[in-house]
């Protein structure tokens, strides 16, 4: 399982179509909603759009390159490219991940270099209404991952905060030849 595409299960209202092709034809169509994939890391649940999520593996053990920042686990090649991986929770702050088999690699796109995050584990596709999306409270602490946030979002009991990867990952870009890489700071 662990070298194998895990394949991502529909949401109710998604039903005869992809997740993708349902989000795309809902924001074709005017729809205020957005779909996002959510996944956990530690007890914090987090979502990006579904838009941004090319694919969603089982852990593998990434190669390792020197002097990398921390939450930058290494390289993995999927299918012939070349992508870095990071791990979420030592992005924000949280140490370093002890992967195991059941820990996940969501593979998104972000313009045209593809990145993996490293998280626990999958937890749901979620169709939001814009209206339901909360902003993010102004907090002095932690106050340097907050323009990674772009909102929150409460749904039975949990908050899920999502994303903005793009943000995530700016200025975050390591030359690894002809192709450029995410991973280290500059």
């Amino acid at each position: 399982m662990a070298s194998q595409s895990l394949q991502l299960r529909k949401a109710p209202a998604t039903r005869g179509l992809a997740p993708a092709d349902h989000a795309v034809q809902a924001q074709a169509a005017g729809d205020e909603t957005r779909q996002y994939i959510t996944f956990t890391v530690g007890s914090e649940e987090y979502g990006v759009a579904i838009l941004a999520v090319r694919e969603i593996r089982g852990w593998t053990t990434e190669n390792r390159l020197p002097n990398l920042p921390p939450h930058v686990r290494g390289i993995i090649n999927l299918r012939g490219t070349i992508i870095p991986i990071l791990d979420l929770r030592a992005r924000f702050g949280g140490g370093l991940t002890q992967a195991t088999k059941t820990h996940v690699v969501v593979v998104i796109q972000v313009g045209e270099t593809a990145r993996g995050l490293l998280v626990d584990a999958i937890s749901d596709i979620l169709t939001i209404a814009r209206d339901q999306i909360r902003p993010v409270p102004a907090m002095e602490v932690g106050a340097e991952h907050a323009e990674y946030l772009t909102g929150l979002f409460t749904i039975e009991q949990r908050m899920v905060t999502l994303l903005d990867v793009a943000r995530l990952f700016a200025g975050e870009i390591i030359d690894l030849g002809d192709e450029d890489v995410t991973g280290a700071t500059h």
